[in-house]
């Protein structure tokens, strides 16, 4: 009876560990892999950390992070295919796009992929103190912005936008660094800041000057319609959570993707759905990881817009889950053919540019007049 049982346990084993075996040689994840991320400290680091240890605790499958503080230093890596994988924030949008610091001659438009993002949001922030309450009153007030900081600038353009308003209607103050600008706003000094909903600086001026969310109702048509002719990565989020923000008194706020798990197009499909796939399997193991990191389900990360297009071995996951959708596929095939003008355009930007003498430092200036010009 004994060997019996024995034998009936042992044969059980074998065979559960075959299907684990087969299981997650189906995942076909490599033993090994190399993402690069923001700073240590910073959400993106600590949601990839979450992530590379789900996949280790369940695949066995160990993932190396390359923190950097620039978005160069995060994609560089991906495109000498020294990493894998990236947690990109707008810089993705950047590359893509070769603009700001992808406007280096040795960069241009790049062949950038998203497989997830999860959703976050960011919105402009005011004063009790001071008579502002939608966006069209923001006209004639002091804004802050930050010195070389073009996420910051882009996100002012498309919140402005949705008033009607530009920069040329504002008051800009600029600050050298966020920090100084946000303890700027604390202080007085400024009417109005861009920040997301969980900035725990803000505690302070809520407890001092008091602070009010102006609200982006995603009602609002032709206001959206201005927000989405600023930047295509934006769309309507309600928020719930953050300072000054309930489920009584939400804030409909700009949403956007932070961080966007990326990589470059030329990477396979397989490799692709074989990510995606084992972080969806695992996700119970990272979700609790920090209070938004549940929002990484795939419901909620793997849907249009973003940074970038998505990548086809993403689609095809999604797909097979019945996330991803038509109009999925007409703003990512949209996306797709706006990036390949811009990677036309480039070669005959340089050319052009080296027919008229353009210097290196006059470059960067060149390239977005002419993409103005040509496909806007």
């Amino acid at each position: 009876m004994l060997r019996s049982n024995f034998m009936k346990a042992t044969a059980m084993s074998v065979a559960l560990f075959a299907g684990q075996a087969l299981w997650a040689q189906d995942t076909a994840l490599p033993k090994s892999m190399v993402w690069t991320s923001y700073d240590l400290g910073s959400t993106g680091y600590v949601e990839a950390s979450a992530m590379a240890d789900a996949l280790d605790k369940k695949f066995g499958t160990t993932v190396r992070l390359t923190p950097s503080g620039t978005g160069v230093g995060r994609l560089l890596p991906l495109k000498t295919k020294r990493a894998n994988f990236g947690f990109m924030g707008n810089e993705i949008l950047f590359a893509a796009e070769g603009s700001f610091e992808f406007a280096a001659k040795d960069w241009g438009p790049q062949d950038t992929r998203v497989l997830l993002g999860r959703p976050a949001a960011v919105g402009l922030i005011t004063g009790k103190d001071t008579d502002i309450h939608t966006m069209a009153d923001v006209r004639g007030k002091k804004v802050g912005y930050v010195q070389a900081n073009p996420s910051i600038d882009m996100n002012i353009a498309a919140e402005l936008a949705f008033g009607g308003l530009t920069k040329d209607d504002v008051e800009p103050v600029v600050y050298p660094g966020y920090g100084a600008m946000v303890k700027g706003f604390i202080a007085g000094e400024i009417d109005v800041v861009t920040v997301t909903p969980t900035v725990s600086a803000l505690r302070e001026a809520e407890g001092g000057r008091g602070v009010r969310w102006i609200d982006m109702p995603g009602s609002d048509a032709e206001g959206w319609a201005r927000v989405r002719a600023s930047s295509s990565v934006f769309s309507p989020a309600t928020m719930t959570v953050g300072v000054s923000i309930s489920a009584e008194d939400p804030a409909e706020l700009l949403g956007y993707r932070y961080p966007q798990l990326s990589t470059y197009a030329d990477v396979s499909e397989d490799e692709v759905y074989a990510l995606i796939k084992a972080l969806d399997e695992s996700y119970d193991l990272f979700k609790d990881g920090n209070q938004v990191m549940g929002r990484w389900n795939l419901e909620e990360a793997g849907t249009s817009p973003a940074g970038a297009p998505f990548h086809p071995g993403a689609i095809k996951y999604l797909r097979e889950k019945g996330i991803w959708n038509v109009e999925d596929d007409a703003w990512n095939d949209a996306r797709i053919a706006e990036l390949e003008k811009i990677k036309a355009a480039w070669p005959e930007a340089l050319a052009k540019a080296d027919a008229e003498g353009v210097s290196d430092e006059n470059w960067p200036a060149f390239w977005e007049a002419y993409k103005a010009e040509k496909l806007n």
